[in-house]
């Protein structure tokens, strides 16, 4: 097993951007799975890592089981997501895994090396974006037509629940977008790519 550190709280489920750095400077990182959509993957992801979106990580863990028997690290954006690979591979029986402490956010704070494509907004912005400006829109019209503000009110409510359950149906819809979705993951590449890193 690759020794590196994890949080300290959690030493055998987390690792820090500055423990796997030097991994993956000598070649010597743990599979990295990178379970955000295809367009933050192409927007910006550590060298070396696959994209599994999380929607096609949890549809298809058990393909991806017989192909992950060592050391893994799940990376997303903050970790949320990552948390969320890391149950559904767990469920599926696959030891080793760890989650990037902090996801892609805590890797480019700490100057780690990265691969970059073109610029998009994050997943996380675009829902702020979403909800923000219905919060305001249905504000605004709401000194008019009475009721509207309850709209509002909902889009508060979903926020709420987001937070405490720890998901997003919002980043969920907004992760269908064609903007999001960018190139189209083939599980058959992952695979071989799997297949034939050693």
């Amino acid at each position: 097993m690759t020794a590196y550190s994890g949080h300290p709280a959690h030493p055998r489920r987390y690792v820090t951007a500055a423990a796997l750095q030097p991994l993956v400077r000598d070649g010597r990182a743990p599979r990295l799975l990178d379970v955000r959509t295809p367009g933050e993957f192409r927007t910006v992801h550590i060298p070396g890592a696959y994209n599994v979106p999380l929607a096609t990580l949890r549809e298809h863990r058990e393909e991806l089981r017989a192909h992950l028997d060592e050391e893994v690290v799940l990376v997303c954006r903050s970790g949320v997501r990552a948390e969320q690979a890391e149950q559904a591979l767990a469920a599926a029986g696959l030891p080793n895994l760890r989650v990037l402490e902090g996801g892609m956010n805590a890797w480019e704070a700490a100057g780690a090396p990265t691969n970059r494509g073109p610029e998009r907004w994050d997943m996380e912005r675009q829902v702020r974006l979403v909800a923000g400006s219905i919060v305001l829109a249905t504000g605004l019209v709401g000194v008019f037509v009475p009721g509207a503000h309850l709209i509002g009110t909902a889009i508060g409510a979903g926020l709420t629940y987001a937070a405490v359950s720890n998901s997003c149906a919002m980043g969920v819809l907004l992760s269908k977008l064609p903007y999001n979705r960018g190139p189209r993951t083939d599980l058959r590449t992952v695979i071989a790519g799997l297949r034939a890193t050693p």
